[in-house]
């Protein structure tokens, strides 16, 4: 084979491999040889069929697959006697006059990665600001719980429903007269106030009495989840089984065990180690951040154009899809078009953070164990349904990007978590609101700092778009399975029973929730990406 550079600019590679018509030809001759005992033809005994039909026959087909041999061949080839690190998939393509019997002319292009200096982790100085769980936020976490499992007590016949009372109720929807799908329930609990139904659903029910009928009309939201309703009048008719009224719940060791706990200290310490567990994720972020900062301070060097791009259309899908969803759609467009050139800065920057985590974990051996790929294997494929599991395992296990794609996140949190161990870490007593200040605060100067080695200027994010910016959102990636209290499952039983039937009347799940945002080029997973994307796809078939 025949190898010639014809680009070497930056990052950027380009090379001309031409195949010989004989390399081929002896490959399609191998892939005879082997056919020919298999191949069956009236006239003849099995595998005695002439070398020279069964070339005739499957001629084409065998040309193809020695030809696609060999251009795999070929570029692995290049990788290694060039010394290649794809940093994505390079782009091969076969000269569009190739024939048969002709040498086979192909262009690879592709974009290596960059040469990194072994990064340093010593002198690393981190300030860990930490929250001591007071008494009084035990306390007020527990008078929570207990307004979240308010029990209700059967109100007269004449009370008339207000705000907070519970109702129990049989509804049937309709839209120009017709039922539709899910709009029908018996027995649905509803506390009148809660939000837990459609806009204008609630509020037309307050004054109905216990065994009274009405219908109403509602009009469901532009973004609720069910594609035939959305923004569709609909009327209800709803008969009144019960009014209830709440009756205070009484904080002792009887409440404590109405939940399944033991006593009532019990459920304070449980209560105690959820705060903790929220904070020091909290404190995580501050430290996170602090980190990625001083690394992206530190360390200045060219990144692959095409992981830029890969990483910027991924942050743009996401705030578009955010933007989308907001009130007004077109003015949310127009704010993040005009910042459009910083998120491109930022996807920059997350890509050089991601290298940078990826060269500091492998030349200090941090690895993802197998046993660890298989948990995240497992907890993956709880998002498809039973009968899809399967597939999705045959199509890990045979995709490497997937898998890397998988493993990131967790890669990039054990070497945040070897870095914080080689740091020199002071640590601070705190409050809540002021580890929250902090972060805010040093949100804001990395705003301040220049493009160069920093993330774009912040701008002011649009609407609903701000706590993308926060590194809180990358420090969910791996929640800690720390349990969570059994009081805080408790305290979803009572959801749990209002929800039993609220089938279209339902309000729809929020969907503000920040979508690990592109807004803070510091957020966690997006570090890691660039790094999972290291695994180059030497498979490229040519095209013809």
């Amino acid at each position: 084979m025949q190898i010639v550079e014809t680009t070497n600019e930056g990052l950027k590679r380009g090379y001309t491999l031409t195949i010989t018509a004989g390399d081929i030809e002896a490959r399609i001759d191998s892939e005879v040889k082997k056919a020919a005992p298999q191949v069956r033809m009236p006239g003849f005994r099995p595998g005695k069929v002439p070398v020279n039909l069964v070339r005739k026959m499957h001629g084409e087909a065998l040309h193809s697959e020695a030809l696609n041999t060999a251009v795999r061949e070929s570029v692995d080839q290049l990788m290694r006697e060039k010394k290649l690190r794809p940093a994505l998939q390079p782009s091969v393509d076969l000269d569009k006059d190739y024939a048969e019997g002709k040498d086979a002319k192909l262009t690879v292009e592709l974009e290596v990665l960059p040469e990194i200096e072994t990064p340093s982790v010593e002198g690393l100085k981190l300030e860990k600001l930490n929250v001591p769980v007071a008494d009084e936020a035990v306390d007020e976490a527990l008078a929570k719980l207990a307004e979240n499992q308010k029990s209700y007590k059967d109100a007269a016949k004449t009370k008339k429903a207000a705000e907070g009372d519970q109702l129990i109720i049989d509804f049937v929807g309709s839209i120009d007269g017709v039922e539709f799908e899910g709009g029908k329930a018996e027995g649905a609990a509803l506390v009148i106030g809660s939000g837990q139904f459609i806009p204008g659903f609630e509020e037309q029910l307050k004054g109905v009495k216990t065994g009274e009928e009405k219908t109403i009309t509602v009009t469901f939201p532009a973004d609720y989840q069910a594609e035939h309703l959305k923004g569709k009048d609909a009327q209800f008719a709803i008969t009144v089984q019960q009014v209830k009224t709440p009756t205070e719940t009484k904080i002792d060791e009887d409440f404590a065990k109405s939940l399944g706990i033991d006593n009532l200290e019990t459920l304070k310490n449980l209560l105690r180690g959820q705060l903790e567990q929220e904070t020091a994720n909290l404190t995580r972020t501050q430290m996170k951040r602090q980190l990625l900062d001083t690394l992206a301070g530190d360390y200045d060097f060219p990144v692959p154009p095409s992981m830029v791009e890969a990483e910027f259309a991924q942050i743009w899908q996401q705030l578009q899809q955010e933007a989308a969803r907001e009130e007004n759609p077109e003015e949310a467009m127009k704010e993040i078009e005009s910042e459009k050139d910083d998120y491109r800065k930022i996807a920059e920057r997350r890509v050089r953070l991601g290298l940078l985590l990826s060269e500091i974990g492998q030349s200090n051996g941090v690895e993802v164990t197998q046993q660890e790929m298989q948990m995240l294997l497992q907890q993956a494929a709880q998002q498809y349904r039973p009968e899809d599991r399967q597939r999705f395992f045959e199509y890990v296990q045979r995709e490497p990007m997937a898998q890397a794609q998988l493993r990131a996140p967790l890669y990039e949190d054990k070497v945040v978590d070897f870095l914080f161990e080689k740091a020199e870490v002071t640590e601070r007593d705190v409050t809540r609101e002021e580890l929250e200040a902090a972060i805010e605060a040093e949100e804001g100067e990395e705003a301040a700092k220049p493009a160069a080695k920093k993330a774009a200027p912040k701008k002011k994010a649009p609407a609903k778009k701000a706590s993308a910016a926060k590194a809180d959102d990358a420090d969910t990636e791996a929640k800690p399975a720390a349990k969570k209290a059994p009081a805080k499952k408790a305290a979803a039983k009572a959801d749990d029973a209002d929800a039993e039937a609220k089938p279209a009347a339902k309000k729809a799940p929020a969907k503000k929730a920040p979508a690990k945002k592109a807004a803070k080029a510091d957020d966690a997973d997006a570090a890691a990406k660039p790094a999972a994307k290291k695994a180059p796809a030497k498979k490229a078939a040519p095209k013809k």
